[in-house]
């Protein structure tokens, strides 16, 4: 018989690592709450078109990675492969824009097809924020200012750091190009494969290589910044005097692109040593140029996104995670001795739910020996554990003061609401 997997790149969240993931999500909707932003939930399938538009049929995303089919009906759709193209379709299909800006957030899985690593999956989790409306350096700040409160929030922000550039224009980007191509273009012995590629298409991401036999040779490469008119400057300066003022550190990085041409004056990421190869933790940016591709309507944008699973990794790796805050331990375990088929812990279990209904309570139906229960309810991590005994007494035993109490019922509801430990 085959046996039965997960496909390659997908992986289950096992019960042991949910309660990271509820707490990295109640950060998230925490800080956007702070900020003003709202929940947007937008649909996992998408029409091809809106990814081959706003992405590029050329890109390896829309060429090589999008999980796309052929529905029943004939339209061609795809499993998202990332959130900003699906988020702003929703802003204009549904006018949200008319007459007032929006700030949205949204959360969920995205597919993309590639090589699975550590930190990357093809299916994944991403955290997204946009702006919509909103033209000026401010809220490119805003977003720079969210994402410091969520790192401080998480206890990494020693372990991360801020880069910023800006693309300009498209006029900007296209006399910088026109040197790019040309300088790249008197170097072309140096270029690998991948960048030769790129030269013909998007000669931008050449900046991107890691390949260290082009470093030199890119470091010396005409730069974006060089090429802003007064304008995109002026953004670009009062960007960095906000960031100043608010005493964020950061890096200019004129190598620091994106591979899309809606992208406009400012980009940001956050970036890590502590992962290796995967270093970017958070890469955001405006795309005033993106609802034009949709619509006859222009429509300034910015955000940002966060990969979850790679953000729960850097945490994993640089914070302490046996944190209580990370377990989902319940409070209290019901064991028994008694040969009553669970009967009365069942009953005793619904009693104490009626009375402390914000307590956690698990009753072992195990039917396991109540050395072997006790020794089960201790490696939980619980609060309580409390036993119904062969003889008729219920006794409950706090492990962590080593407290063991003979009680009635109503005397158990006392003691566990005068707890010192309790969370009521």
């Amino acid at each position: 018989m085959t046996k039965l997997q997960a496909i390659r790149g997908m992986r289950d969240v096992l019960p042991d690592e949910t309660p990271m993931w509820q707490w990295l999500e109640s950060k998230f909707r925490h800080m956007a709450f702070r900020y003003g932003y709202q929940e947007m939930r937008l649909p996992l399938l998408e029409p091809v078109s809106l990814f081959e538009r706003a992405v590029g049929e050329s890109t390896d995303i829309v060429s090589k990675e999008m999980y796309n089919f052929l529905d029943k009906s004939g339209e061609h759709i795809t499993l998202r492969p990332e959130g900003t193209s699906g988020c702003m379709r929703a802003v204009l299909e549904n006018n949200m824009c008319y007459n007032k800006t929006q700030r949205l957030w949204y959360q969920g899985p995205m597919f993309r097809y590639e090589r699975p690593q550590k930190g990357r999956l093809r299916q994944f989790t991403q955290f997204g924020i946009e702006a919509f409306g909103m033209s000026g350096a401010d809220i490119d700040a805003e977003l720079i200012f969210m994402v410091r409160d969520l790192f401080r929030e998480l206890g990494i922000q020693h372990h991360v750091r801020l880069e910023i550039n800006s693309l300009g224009t498209p006029d900007e980007r296209r006399q910088h190009r026109t040197k790019l191509v040309e300088w790249f273009g008197q170097h072309r012995a140096l270029l690998d494969e991948e960048s030769l590629k790129r030269l013909e298409q998007n000669p931008l991401r050449i900046l991107d290589s890691k390949n260290p036999a082009m470093q030199e040779m890119i470091e010396q490469a005409p730069r974006l910044l060089d090429f802003l008119e007064q304008d995109s400057r002026h953004h670009f300066e009062i960007l960095c005097e906000l960031l100043d003022k608010a005493g964020i550190e950061y890096r200019v990085n004129p190598r620091l692109v994106r591979g899309l041409d809606y992208y406009t004056r400012t980009v940001f990421e956050w970036v890590t040593d502590a992962l290796g190869a995967q270093g970017t933790v958070c890469g955001g940016g405006r795309y005033d140029g993106l609802a034009t591709l949709f619509s006859d309507k222009t429509l300034p944008a910015c955000g940002f996104a966060i990969g979850m699973e790679r953000l729960l990794l850097l945490i994993q790796t640089v914070c302490d995670t046996t944190h209580p805050q990370w377990r989902d331990a319940p409070d209290a375990i019901i064991t028994s001795e008694r040969n009553d088929s669970g009967v009365q812990s069942l009953l005793l279990a619904d009693f104490l739910r009626q009375n402390l209904p914000d307590l956690h309570i698990l009753v072992d139906c195990s039917g396991a020996k109540l050395k072997r229960q006790h020794q089960t309810a201790l490696s939980s991590g619980c609060r309580y554990i409390i036993t119904l005994n062969s003889n008729g007494e219920t006794r409950l035993w706090e492990p962590l003061n080593n407290r063991q109490l003979t009680l009635t019922q109503s005397q158990l509801i006392e003691q566990i609401k005068a707890s010192s430990l309790s969370k009521l």
